[in-house]
């Protein structure tokens, strides 16, 4: 499970592996973040960067090592990780390789409802689906063959397992969308009469009253 911690916003995790690098002012670390894509890796709200900043400061990860002017524009804070700042980044990280933690997606949340929709639309809807996911597929394939030998293969790993989350997302959906076109997915016919009739079908009202509550 995991741990609780001070600063939970995973934007406070990109910052401190930024400073681990070099010390840097708040500019430089939102324009590092955008060079090396962790918009993309990481849920990041550009509006509340100052904010983790100051909240990795209060809490001993960050400390301010002085400030630089650049002509006339306002002097710019410069800060640096700590000791307690990379020893939070090593366990931060160890925790998220190592532990699985449930995540929201919206995908699966429309499929919590499915049945509000009627198979025949729902195969059009997957058909929708599946063709932007080969779309998004073939682009990232693309950019990553343009990347590669340019950057060490270590920092290509999280674009490689968003590729396989990508390709297997794709590949269940097309399954799915063909047990349903071909009529082999269980219960398609009830699901359809209910569509067509608009009476639930006895046989699926038992199924649900059998369900049990999910456990604590």
């Amino acid at each position: 499970m995991a741990r609780k911690r001070k600063i939970s916003n995973l934007m406070g995790l990109a910052v401190l592996s930024t400073l681990a690098v070099n010390p840097m002012h708040r500019y430089e670390i939102a324009a590092k973040l955008r060079s090396w894509g962790k918009d993309r890796d990481m849920d990041i709200k550009w509006g509340s960067l100052y904010t983790v900043v100051d909240n990795l400061t209060k809490h001993g990860f960050l400390e301010i090592t002085g400030s630089e002017r650049d002509g006339a524009r306002p002097e710019r804070t410069i800060y640096r990780i700590t000791e307690a700042g990379r020893a939070e980044l090593l366990d931060w990280t160890r925790e998220l390789v190592s532990t699985p933690e449930p995540e929201q997606r919206r995908f699966r949340a429309g499929l919590s409802v499915l049945a509000v929709l009627s198979p025949d639309e729902v195969i059009e809807l997957l058909g929708q689906r599946i063709a932007l996911l080969d779309k998004t597929i073939a682009d990232h394939r693309a950019q990553m063959a343009a990347l590669e030998g340019s950057l060490p293969r270590l920092f290509l790993v999280e674009d490689d397992y968003e590729l396989a989350m990508l390709e297997a997302e794709a590949g269940w959906a097309r399954r799915f969308r063909e047990s349903l076109a071909d009529g082999s997915f269980p219960d398609i016919e009830g699901w359809r009469s209910w569509h067509s009739t608009g009476v639930l079908p006895d046989e699926i009202v038992e199924l649900m009253e059998e369900v049990p509550p999910p456990a604590d």
